[in-house]
């Protein structure tokens, strides 16, 4: 008998007949091989290929894989999950704001936690032959142009909306938290600096610095504000080149909160492009958003102030790079992915002047 949430040992045909018969599909899973995909920090994620049985038609249209996700098998990377709310928010998007949304999400088959974690389980559609974006690798400017339009998905059914706040599992920020993260940001960019700083120019170890004593940290209620990624990069998304554009597909939803719009399109610029191709197009790919945001009703945000925004979101890049690296388990992938990522979010804030607003 099938755990009320499986851990990726206690995965069993009858929890997989039952998760797809949930979404109409009256078929059973008789059958299935499993295989480990993706390198992420804090989940693990499993894809099942399904032996499937009923009536034809029924076979037909039910998916013939799927992907599970559960907690890392690495202790501190559990911890750390559960600390910082990860898990919590991944399965609270799939149970109760992915509908509100028109961002391109896998179908999800099944959400469900105990307490905060780290004991949680999600089983998601295979978006296969879509590709994992590649962190370390970059992108080009087709897939930013489509990386980027898909934010206005995420943000523009959400952007000022105070209902917002009644998700207390968001973790609305405060004073003190604000103050909070901060403090972490201090404690842990010693160490992020002894271990990456050697792959750093002078002025890039300098604007780290200087972000540690921001007041940007604890800058009043964000306005405007909506739903955020906060991790929106390249490992982050599936990517389908049998289109044109590319169809991007989001995923990882572990960081999700209530901030600034801007720091998601800042953070995936900045952190998944090449400096020279990332300067010659940026302002394109904002405008582009900007105008997105102006045809989906969206009618009182100047693009001053939305250009103002984006380079304040740079520093989105900074927090989420020294503090994740310092907190999961250090792998060689992973090191490679921080190095790139404190090389690109430092460069991208020193060319847009962005130290101006320390």
């Amino acid at each position: 008998m099938t755990p009320p949430i499986p851990t990726p040992d206690e995965v069993t045909a009858d929890w997989l007949s039952e998760s797809l018969r949930g979404h109409g599909h009256d078929v059973a899973v008789v059958g299935f091989s499993s295989s480990d995909i993706g390198t992420g920090q804090l989940g693990r994620c499993i894809r099942y290929v399904l032996d499937l049985d009923g009536a034809p038609s029924a076979i037909d249209r039910a998916p013939k894989s799927l992907v599970g996700k559960f907690p890392s098998d690495d202790p501190a990377s559990r911890q750390t999950g559960v600390m910082l709310r990860n898990y919590i928010r991944e399965v609270r998007f799939y149970q109760e704001v992915q509908e509100r949304l028109s961002v391109n999400t896998p179908k999800c088959y099944y959400a469900e936690i105990e307490g905060e974690g780290p004991l949680f389980a999600l089983l998601l559609s295979d978006l296969a032959p879509a590709r994992q974006g590649d962190q370390i690798e970059g992108c080009s400017e087709q897939v930013a142009a489509a990386a980027v339009d898909e934010l206005t998905g995420l943000h523009a059914p959400t952007w000022n909306d105070t209902s917002l706040l009644e998700l207390d599992w968001l973790g609305a920020a405060n004073t003190a938290s604000l103050s909070e993260n901060r403090e972490r940001y201090r404690t842990l960019l010693p160490g992020f600096l002894e271990r990456y700083g050697h792959s750093l120019e002078r002025d890039a170890r300098d604007i780290l610095a200087s972000y540690a004593d921001s007041d940007l940290w604890i800058e009043g209620d964000p306005s405007p504000f909506s739903l955020v990624h906060i991790d929106y990069r390249l490992d982050n998304l599936l990517i389908d080149d049998r289109s044109d554009p590319p169809r991007v597909t989001v995923v990882d939803w572990q960081s999700l909160t209530k901030g600034r719009p801007l720091g998601d399109v800042a953070y995936f610029i900045g952190g998944g492009m090449h400096a020279e191709p990332r300067r010659r197009v940026e302002q394109e790919l904002v405008r582009n958003y900007h105008s997105r945001l102006l045809a989906s009703g969206i009618d009182d945000y100047p693009f001053e102030h939305c250009w103002d925004d984006y380079r304040r979101g740079c520093f989105t890049g900074f927090a989420v790079t020294v503090v994740a690296s310092m907190l999961v388990q250090e792998t060689e992938r992973g090191h490679q992915m921080f190095t790139v990522m404190a090389q690109r979010h430092t460069r991208h804030a020193l060319d847009l002047d962005a130290g101006a607003l320390l």
